[in-house]
């Protein structure tokens, strides 16, 4: 599928995994809008890939609809969405709480429910459109402490199938990704990024993964797909 003047909306785009995809998709000449909670690293990113931003919390419906309403004023419709935003937080189990639960099910649960469903109907009324969900492969085995956030990815991974299964009648097509571990801010409480080491993933590694399975002819998909350095073990 040609990318070129494709209208994107990215969560979570400001940083990492998102902010590198928003520009590998732009270089493929897409339109990328991208939300994130901080209005100075969205600015940033902005200004440095070419997107267009807005300062929007997925975890809050009111966001999400103006969301919505951002992207039909700037773009008048909506081809691509990628639900990014994710935080986790490592708990021992006689540590969790419902607060720290629903902390990282807000965003990567429900954010990503929210968003989803918000742009349904227009995907729907076009007969057309493509939703990627971005997981991890801890949507597919737990590890120690991991207990919210692992849960939280196999609970989007569960919604992924659920959403292909109703939407896949009307063109849609609705993939999942699942990084491994990646070098990004993700996981760092001051939001700096990790520098890669020259064995482990980058974002780009990622983004040149959602564009790959994006340009695949749309009378196909790909409906789920891992990404793993190939070796982490040196």
């Amino acid at each position: 599928m040609e990318l070129k003047n494709k209208k994107v909306l990215i969560t979570g785009g400001s940083l990492g995994i998102g902010y590198a995809i928003a520009e590998a998709l732009i270089s493929e000449g897409a339109d990328v809008i991208i939300t994130g909670r901080d209005k100075g690293r969205l600015e940033s990113a902005a200004k440095k890939s070419g997107a267009l931003f807005l300062q929007a919390d997925v975890s809050k419906e009111k966001d999400v609809d103006a969301t919505y309403d951002f992207i039909l004023e700037k773009f008048g419709t909506l081809d691509i969405l990628i639900n990014n935003a994710g935080i986790g937080k490592p708990a021992a189990l006689e540590n969790l709480s419902r607060e720290k639960i629903m902390e990282v099910f807000d965003v990567n649960v429900i954010g990503a429910a929210l968003t989803t469903a918000k742009f349904t109907p227009l995907f729907k009324e076009k007969k057309s459109g493509d939703i990627v969900n971005i997981a991890s492969t801890a949507a597919l085995k737990g590890y120690k402490n991991g207990s919210i956030y692992v849960a939280s990815k196999f609970a989007l991974r569960g919604m992924t199938e659920c959403w292909r299964a109703e939407l896949r009648p009307f063109n849609i097509r609705v993939m999942l990704v699942n990084p491994s571990e990646v070098a990004t801010a993700f996981g760092n409480s001051e939001r700096k990024e990790r520098q890669a080491q020259p064995n482990k993933l980058r974002p780009k590694e990622i983004a040149d993964a959602v564009s790959g399975i994006l340009k695949l002819e749309s009378r196909g998909f790909i409906p789920e797909l891992s990404v793993w350095a190939t070796n982490p073990f040196d």
